[in-house]
Formats: structure tokens, C-alpha cells, sequence
């Protein structure tokens, strides 16, 4: 479409609004495909390291590169989003995500794959925050709780049934097949988008280029250095180098922050007791669960000789059960505070995984497995809506875009670090990708998840009794005689 037929449109929706099961399909639509692609390769890992020889370094990389592309630049889509049109950049993303889905599939060799999942981050850094920001403004306020309401549960949807998909394609046909359905899909999404969704603006403030560009680096080096550490030497130039010089460009990041007229990342949230606690809380919540997800699910089809899909079924009862638990958790929240129920996901689930660690042997059948796992789902349920309320509660409501971005981009750093540090506790302590060797890695890196869950746990004591109520906020893109008290708030980004 030409950008005068675009505009065109764009006056015609405004006059005459989409219904809103097309404004819910061309955000939730491409949503659902970024969120898929979170867990959809782990599954992948074994063959892929049997079709390129792909060592476990490299195999972290597949993960790593999209959680750090993703978490580096989620927070300028954002800005983009509000100085150039939300849609367009939200398009751009779904154009990025699914042309670097083609090159991942046409990859040859461990380099070329990371590089097009590096490209899969950055194109949903854009969807992912700007989905939400879209639905909220195309939907009338009386219909944008059920609205939100929908797309969280297609959001959630997305990263449970991940796994089940990735090893059913797998199962079926390629791992390349995972990265190629990402393409019809991004085509028919981008058609729809344009059709229904209208071009909203921002506050048009210039992009904090410098700061992007320090914490990019930063986490690069920090997660490099710790991938690298047991082949190259803990203390060896490469390694030393790439820790202290990552260490080195976050602190000049937050420095920057807190002098920039326009931060990325505004430093004045983390004085807020609730914001900085649930932040933290959630960082190692991802830490933690991740990591070991990275190493259970490769456990399966290592060690017990499960093909990708039952991995993935045998995951099913973990994976599955927050889609149960989240709900209820988010209805309980507001009765029994969200304090109690983040410590009590947070105790479950390093309980669950410090009860699978011992269970890690070639000899010991799949049922044992069953009761941990469903204790791990329960936990993950009970964190993730409660732990969106803690981050919002005190929160302006003016920032709450700003602290979605912020929590969704600290849980993905803690996804990158997890699994970096538990592969590096994997091969440093022996681990290898064979039946024998397999084991001897696992148990250590899983119960280093473990205690990264009860330390989360004892940080989330320190989070404020209240019941804690999310402010109401005015989603971008309404207009400015609605009456705010009856907008919901926009909640933190479902999954990782």
C-alpha cells in the first residue's frame, strides 16, 4: 500500500474503528509467533548438535543470541515506536523476525544460525511490547479488559506449547521446518496489521543511541566471558577480558542513564521498593528456570533416548501448567497479596528443581519425573501474574510502559545469564553430550537453579505486604478526554 492509501485508512479507522476480533488477530498473530520461538528450538538442541557437530557453547548460542538481541532493544523499540508510529515499527519487527525466520532455516553452519536468531531478537524486541500498546489503543475502554485479557492468554499459549511444537515439527519433518511456518504467518501478519491497526504516535523524544549501545555491549561481553570461560581459562586475557570490559560498559551504561535527558532506562523507577524488589525477584526467577529448563529437556533425549516430541510431552506437565495456575494466581492477588504468592512460586520451584536433580540417571523411569514437574508449573503459575501486579503496583501511571519494558528486559537477561551459567557449570563440571557424561554436568547445573529460586524466594520477602493494586493507566493511544480511572494497566510481557 502506498502511504497515501495508508493514510487514508488510517482517518477511516479512526472514523469507523475495526471490530475487534481483526484488531486481536493482527496483534495476538504475530505475539503468539515471537513468543513461540522463546522455547520453540529447545527441542532442536540434540539434532542440531548431531547435523552441524555443534558443540554445547554453541548450542547456548542458538538460545542467547535471541534472548540478548530481544532484552538489548526492547525498551528503543519503544522509543521508536512512540517517535516514528507504532504500526510501523511493529511492522518493521514482523518484517525483521520473519525474514531472518528464512535465513535461520536456509543456515548451513552454527555461525550463520546464530546470527539470523540475533536478527529473530531484535525484529520481536519490536512486536513484542508494541502488540500490547496497539491492541490497547484500537480496542473501546468497555472491551479492553476482555481484549488484554485474550491476548495475555494467546501470549501465554505461545511460550507453553513451544516446546510441543518445536518437537512435533522436528518429529515430522526438519528442524528447519520450525523457522519456515514463521513465514506465511509474517506475511499474512503484516497484511493484517495494515488492514486494521491504526498508525498511533508517542512522546517524540530523541533515542538514547549511547545507552543502547553500553548495555548491548555489556551483556555481550558479560554472557560471552561466562560461555567462554571453561574452554579458553577462567583466567585467560579472552575471558578476563570480555568479564571485566562487560562489567565495565554497564556501569558507564548506568552512569549515562542517570544523566541522560531521555534514558533508556529511567534509574528513578528503582527507587520505588516494589518496582526494584519484583525486578529482582523476577531476574532470578528467569535465571533459575530457564537455565535448567535448558538442561532437563536435553536430559530427556540425551540420557533417556526421548525423540523431540516426548521430550516435549514429558515436559508437557511444567510447560502446561502455568496456562492453569497464572490465572488463578492473578485472581487470587488482590486477596492474598502478591508477596505471599510470589514466595510461595518461588519456593516450589526450587524445590521442584533441587527434588529433579537427584533424580538425574539413565536408571530412574520417567514417572519419578512427573510429581517435580508438576510442582515446577504450579510455581511458574504462581509467579507470573503476581509478580506483573508487584512490578506496577506503586508505579505512575505514566511509567508503566516504561516498567513493562523494564521488567521484560531484565527477565530476558536472566534467561541469556541462566543458561550461559549452567552450561559453564555443565562442561566445568564434566558434562558432555553423550548418555554417560551427560549426568555427571546436569545435576550441578540444575541445583545451581535451584538455589538461584530460594535466593529469589528470600529477595521477595522484602517485597511490601499490600495487596498491592495496579493505578489504572491510560494505554498509549487514547484519547485524551477518556477518563483514565477506567483503563487497565498494561501488564508485564507474558513468558521469559
Amino acid at each position: 500500500m502506498s502511504a497515501t492509501a495508508l493514510e487514508a485508512a488510517d482517518q477511516a479507522r479512526t472514523l469507523r474503528p475495526s471490530p475487534m476480533w481483526l484488531v486481536l488477530l493482527a496483534t495476538a498473530l504475530p505475539m503468539f509467533m515471537a513468543n513461540l520461538d522463546n522455547l520453540v528450538m529447545t527441542n532442536a538442541l540434540p539434532v542440531l548438535h548431531a547435523e552441524f557437530g555443534a558443540s554445547v557453547e554453541e548450542l547456548q548460542w542458538f538460545m542467547n543470541a535471541y534472548t540478548l538481541a530481544f532484552a538489548s532493544t526492547i525498551l528503543m523499540a519503544v522509543a521508536l515506536g512512540d517517535r516514528f508510529g507504532r504500526r510501523t515499527v511493529f511492522v518493521i519487527g514482523i518484517l525483521v523476525f520473519t525474514l531472518s525466520s528464512a535465513l535461520a532455516a536456509l543456515a548451513t553452519d552454527p555461525g550463520q544460525l546464530i546470527a539470523a536468531r540475533a536478527a529473530q531478537g531484535f525484529g520481536a524486541a519490536a512486536i513484542m511490547p508494541l502488540s500490547l500498546t496497539l491492541l490497547a489503543g484500537a480496542v473501546p475502554i468497555a472491551r479492553r479488559p476482555l481484549a488484554i485479557g485474550i491476548w495475555g492468554g494467546v501470549a501465554g499459549l505461545g511460550v507453553a506449547t513451544g516446546p510441543l511444537i518445536g518437537g512435533a515439527v522436528i518429529e515430522g519433518w526438519t528442524w528447519q521446518a520450525i523457522f519456515w511456518l514463521n513465514v506465511p504467518i509474517g506475511v499474512v501478519s503484516v497484511a493484517i496489521a495494515l488492514l486494521a491497526l491504526p498508525n498511533s504516535f508517542g512522546a517524540r523524544l530523541r533515542a538514547d543511541v549511547v545507552g543502547l549501545a553500553l548495555s548491548g555491549l555489556g551483556l555481550l561481553g558479560l554472557v560471552y566471558g561466562i560461555v567462554q570461560g571453561n574452554d579458553a581459562g577462567w583466567n585467560s586475557p579472552e575471558v578476563l577480558g570480555s568479564l571485566l570490559g562487560g562489567a565495565a560498559l554497564l556501569l558507564a551504561f548506568t552512569a549515562w542513564e542517570a544523566r541522560a535527558a531521555a534514558p533508556l532506562l529511567p534509574l528513578r523507577l528503582f527507587r520505588d521498593r516494589s518496582f526494584s524488589v519484583a525486578n529482582l525477584a523476577g531476574f532470578g526467577f528467569a535465571f533459575g528456570s530457564f537455565g535448567a529448563i535448558f538442561i532437563l529437556i536435553q536430559f530427556l533425549q540425551v540420557v533417556h533416548g526421548a525423540s523431540p516430541l516426548e521430550a516435549a510431552w514429558q515436559t508437557s506437565p511444567w510447560t502446561l501448567a502455568p496456562m492453569v495456575v497464572a490465572p488463578l494466581a492473578g485472581a487470587l492477588a488482590a486477596r492474598l497479596g502478591t508477596r505471599t504468592l510470589i514466595v510461595a512460586g518461588l519456593g516450589a520451584l526450587a524445590v521442584a528443581l533441587f527434588w529433579l536433580s537427584q533424580l538425574l540417571d539413565a536408571g530412574i523411569a520417567y514417572s519419578a519425573y512427573v510429581a517435580p514437574f508438576i510442582l515446577a508449573g504450579v510455581g511458574m503459575g504462581l509467579v507470573f501474574a503476581p509478580s506483573a501486579t508487584a512490578v506496577l503496583a506503586t508505579m505512575a501511571p505514566d511509567d508503566h510502559a516504561k516498567a513493562s519494558g523494564t521488567n521484560s528486559m531484565l527477565r530476558e537477561v536472566g534467561v541469556a545469564l541462566g543458561i550461559a551459567v549452567s552450561t559453564a557449570v555443565f562442561t566445568g563440571a564434566g558434562g558432555a553430550l553423550t548418555p554417560v557424561d551427560y549426568t555427571v554436568g546436569a545435576q550441578p547445573a540444575v541445583l545451581v537453579g535451584s538455589a538461584a529460586l530460594l535466593a529469589s524466594a528470600l529477595v521477595a520477602l522484602l517485597l511490601p505486604s499490600g495487596r498491592g493494586v495496579v493505578r489504572a493507566a491510560k494505554p498509549a493511544g487514547v484519547a485524551s478526554d477518556e477518563p483514565e480511572a477506567s483503563a487497565p494497566a498494561l501488564p508485564v510481557g507474558i513468558g521469559a
